[in-house]
């Protein structure tokens, strides 16, 4: 057993692995997240009762429960004994409340460990330049989620003052606390995936999909198409919630805009600089490449070393004209009168 587990170890000088290397690759991976995310559930679910005062960081239930606590009185129902309070009709809801904001904040605690693991098991298929990139995008993905889900909890207070007063003062609601989380989640996870947004954009510009002037020129369309999207994914369609996802996604769209803008004039000003590093490498006997001769060079680098064009040959003499006859065939036509 020894000997086995030392030959599954030793890694190959070349860095390549079997299908069952892999898996057990995959394994250990996949373990250790999970590991990481079940302790990130403890400290979730005891969170969620437990504050730290001394850090001046209330516990879990009331930061889920700040939104609703923030909709008027009149609009809420009061409880005997609770300042905000939601209400459970069900036995086994307020544990499995509990379970599902510890998960939640256990995924949230412990994305460094699961992420790590991901990033290791992708990271050797990846070249220097590709690992670059991705370091680059995973990172502004992460900052984008977080921006578009601190939106939400901001703006979820008053998406629910709107809707819950639609009934008038004649009815008070006491929200259900799984339906209640069910929408919190909605809203957060809505408002997060959709912030990415202009870095799907930008990735495309990249890689050479679109171009930021015909971004510049759908700005229209883009913004009609944003308004829509904001009326349909949002829960309820209450008009301040809406108003708020569509328009930072316009503002986000339009910086995407002029990044892809910045990105198109900082390659051609590359491909520019490049040809005309091939053409003044020419010497006077030397004929100008064609463009598609200049551009495979520059793609490839080779603008130093052989010369691109070929050398000009000197004129010789040109031969005298041959005369030339010219034999017409002749026609009998006959008596014609």
């Amino acid at each position: 057993m020894q000997l086995r587990r030392r030959k599954k170890d030793e890694s190959k000088p070349d860095g390549t692995m079997s299908l069952m290397e892999h898996l057990y690759e995959l394994r250990k991976r996949i373990g250790w997240a999970a590991l990481g995310l079940f302790l990130g559930t403890i400290v979730g679910f005891v969170w969620y009762t437990v504050s730290i005062p001394a850090l001046h960081i209330p516990n879990l239930g009331d930061i889920l429960t700040g939104p609703y606590c923030k909709v008027p009185e009149s609009k809420r129902l009061k409880i005997p004994g609770h300042a905000c309070a939601l209400l459970a009709t069900d036995v086994f809801s307020p544990l499995q409340i509990r379970l599902k904001a510890g998960f939640m904040v256990g995924a949230v605690l412990s994305s460094p460990v699961w992420l790590t693991q991901l990033w290791g098991f992708i990271t050797p298929a990846l070249f220097d330049k590709e690992r670059k990139f991705a370091r680059i995008f995973v990172s502004c993905a992460a900052t984008l989620f977080a921006a578009g889900a601190v939106l939400a909890y901001f703006v979820i207070s008053e998406g629910l003052t709107v809707l819950l007063g639609f009934a008038g003062s004649g009815v008070v609601s006491g929200l259900d606390p799984a339906k209640y989380f069910s929408f919190l989640m909605a809203m957060l996870l809505i408002f997060g995936v959709s912030f990415e947004l202009p870095l799907l954009l930008i990735m495309l510009n990249i890689i050479g999909m679109i171009k930021g002037a015909k971004l510049a020129q759908a700005r229209r369309y883009s913004i009609f198409a944003i308004v829509v999207f904001a009326a349909l994914v949002v829960p309820g369609n209450d008009p301040i919630t809406m108003s708020a996802l569509a328009v930072a996604l316009i503002l986000l769209y339009e910086l995407a805009v002029q990044v892809t803008k910045l990105h198109d004039k900082r390659k051609l000003a590359g491909a520019d600089s490049e040809d005309m590093a091939v053409l003044t490498g020419l010497s006077d006997d030397q004929a100008s490449p064609t463009p598609a001769a200049v551009g495979r060079h520059a793609a490839t680098g080779d603008t130093a070393g052989e010369p691109i064009g070929s050398p000009l040959e000197a004129p010789g003499a040109v031969s005298a004209p041959q005369p030339v006859s010219v034999h017409y065939p002749r026609t009998d036509f006959g008596d014609a009168t």
